[in-house]
């Protein structure tokens, strides 16, 4: 079915020369959209699965170190799909004590994704509702450091921007002129409160996410906060206790369809193909989740069974084997905080660590020497390859 999504206008003079920008029309789509059988068991499969992940924290001895790493890799991937090219390997090695070397700015980017999480999660869990003033403050956070700290954190443009191509004339996509992004936004923030009508959740996040990628309000960083607008709409409304579903791996192997996909609800008001594949990324990411969760909870299990028959230094071992599985990458300092031990039985237990193979020393120097928790650190690194 073709609807109009939305119209053009005219501007003139934006970078030398006249372009098109598009303004969508506010949600729910009209005509409604049509989900069919297939489209709707689609959307209940994810839902499933979605449940799933919410039962995560019963399969882990410690929810926390789990959630704690894994919002890591998803402020890491956002980062990547916007051109950051850190890894993991360098986020862990920068918070393990500011690792000398590590590309700053891009470190910065993903640093500053987990400082706006969290403080969108405080803000939701005090009371405060999804809406414009929250995503405005979550910006602010997101490029208040690094790349993007120049252009203007917290507030709406005020002039022209463009996705895609050097400028307006050759780009993919031309937002709406910064004239009309306040009734843009608060139009959407209606949506989010169910006005003028409820959505199921996982059609609401969607439509949402499209819609807030669209408008394109801020001058920069608008694609890490549409993401974590999926992330704060399904914890906001009680699909998830903890922050678990992260769409952005699904996304960076998916770039082009993600981008072809939002254009055509543009063009041609697809808006069921784009929730056939937002539902399949909500399946696909919950069951990967539900599996790295799986996994890390029988490498622990397995690999303290490795540490019990070693004997009398077993216990020290074992203290330092759970203070890596809280930071994996760290150096001896962070370890005998974290495990409660002075320094040499510390040393001790990384000598019979690396002997077992569980841990490896990163640096390869003498000095300001980083462990690794091997397996742990190669589980969460799957998919982090820069793009």
């Amino acid at each position: 079915m073709r609807r109009e999504t939305g119209h053009y206008i005219t501007i003139s003079r934006v970078a030398g020369e006249e372009c098109r920008a598009f303004v969508p029309e506010p949600l729910p789509p009209k005509p409604s959209l049509q989900i069919d059988s297939n489209l709707q068991d689609a959307i209940d499969r994810a839902l499933l699965a979605l449940g799933r992940l919410d039962t995560i924290s019963t399969l882990l001895p410690d929810p926390s170190l789990f959630l704690y790493m894994y919002v890591r890799k998803e402020a890491l991937l956002s980062s990547q799909i916007e051109g950051t090219q850190s890894s993991l390997s360098d986020l862990l090695l920068y918070e393990s004590e500011d690792a000398p070397g590590v590309p700053l700015d891009d470190v910065s980017d993903v640093l500053n994704y987990v400082a706006a999480m969290n403080h969108g999660l405080e803000r939701l869990r005090g009371g405060f509702p999804v809406c414009v003033r929250l995503l405005r403050e979550i910006h602010r956070i997101l490029v208040s450091t690094g790349r993007g700290s120049e252009k203007e954190p917290g507030e709406f443009r005020r002039s022209q921007n463009w996705v895609g191509g050097t400028r307006p004339g050759n780009a993919t996509f031309v937002p709406p002129p910064a004239s009309n992004i306040a009734d843009a936004m608060g139009a959407l923030e209606k949506f989010l409160h169910d006005r003028p009508v409820r959505m199921p959740l996982l059609v609401k996040a969607a439509l949402a996410h499209a819609q807030f990628e669209t408008i394109h309000p801020f001058l920069d960083g608008n694609g890490r906060l549409g993401r974590l607008l999926i992330t704060f709409l399904l914890c906001a409304e009680g699909a998830l206790k903890e922050p678990m579903l992260y769409l952005s791996l699904y996304l960076k192997n998916r770039r082009q369809e993600y981008y072809d996909l939002l254009q055509r609800v543009r063009t041609e008001g697809d808006w069921e193909s784009w929730l056939r594949f937002f539902v399949g990324g909500v399946k696909e990411t919950a069951e990967l989740a539900v599996s790295t969760g799986q996994r890390l909870k029988k490498l622990f299990e397995d690999d303290q069974k490795r540490i019990q028959p070693i004997g009398r230094q077993a216990g020290s071992v074992l203290r330092v084997h759970h203070a890596l599985q809280k930071s994996p990458v760290a150096t001896i300092g962070k370890i005998t905080r974290l495990a409660g031990l002075t320094a040499p039985p510390v040393y001790a237990a990384l000598k019979r660590l690396q002997e077992l193979e569980i841990v490896g020393e990163l640096t390869g120097r003498e000095r300001s020497r980083r462990f690794g928790y091997l397996q742990y650190v190669n589980i969460l690194n799957e998919g982090t390859e820069p793009i």
